[in-house]
């Protein structure tokens, strides 16, 4: 579960706006895609080894109880057997409650670590989650970002082909290539609006997506929402 549990800690401390900014510089979504697949993969694992420490922490409640049922009529009985004077019953009644009060200890013991490692699997997997949520988010916003980035190289590709027009020495083509140009500086700072603003919802949405776990870390410190 260590193994498990320090991959996991390495995903939710993965920095989104670095991979942002890793795949606009390399003009790809694959860093991001990655990085989804390896939560999705981690998730399932986290659930997994959830549901076996769960069921382990409820095998080891039914025992503990057990024992401490156990335990409670023998410290009964042994009473009994004092007032009806058969300290020889009371005698074997105390060697076994010894016993049984050990094994209940025991069980007890392993469920308190059992417990405390259930919830560290539970905390992990709902901060993994919350990160998730938030690069999923971002996902489509970084496809349109890199959309207007390709028409960007586009247009200056363009933008190339009509300085080399224009120097043909031909004062109809000049014309034609500065109209032409006159509308891609148009279009290309329409999109350099569109990209600020892209790049804005993204910042204010990555930034919620921290504050948000870190307040439902802060909600579970102080059982703020939790049942019981």
């Amino acid at each position: 579960m260590a193994s498990l549990l320090e991959k996991v800690q390495t995903l939710i401390k993965a920095n989104l706006h670095s991979l942002v900014d890793s795949a606009l510089q390399s003009n790809s979504m694959a860093v991001i895609d990655q990085y989804i697949r390896d939560v999705d993969n981690n998730l399932d694992a986290l659930e997994d080894a959830a549901a076996t420490v769960g069921g382990q922490v409820k095998t080891l409640q039914r025992k503990r109880d057990e024992y401490v049922k156990q335990q409670q009529e023998l410290d009964r009985n042994i009473d009994l057997f004092l007032t009806q004077g058969k300290e020889d019953l009371a005698r074997a009644a105390q060697a076994k409650l010894n016993s049984v009060r050990t094994m209940a200890e025991t069980y007890s013991t392993q469920l308190d670590r059992q417990e405390k490692e259930y919830k560290a699997l539970l905390d992990a997997r709902l901060k993994l989650q919350a990160k998730l949520t938030t690069i999923r988010q971002q996902r489509e916003e970084m496809v349109a970002l890199l959309d207007l980035a390709r028409a960007k190289e586009i247009t200056n590709r363009t933008i190339k082909s009509l300085d080399d027009l224009a120097g043909v020495g031909d004062v109809d083509v000049a014309r034609m290539a500065d109209t032409i140009r006159t509308r891609l500086d148009k279009a290309s700072a329409q999109a350099e609006i569109a990209a600020t603003s892209l790049d804005r919802q993204m910042d204010e949405s990555l930034g919620r997506g921290e504050l948000d776990a870190q307040l439902e870390e802060r909600k579970r410190r102080l059982g703020i929402g939790q049942g019981g």
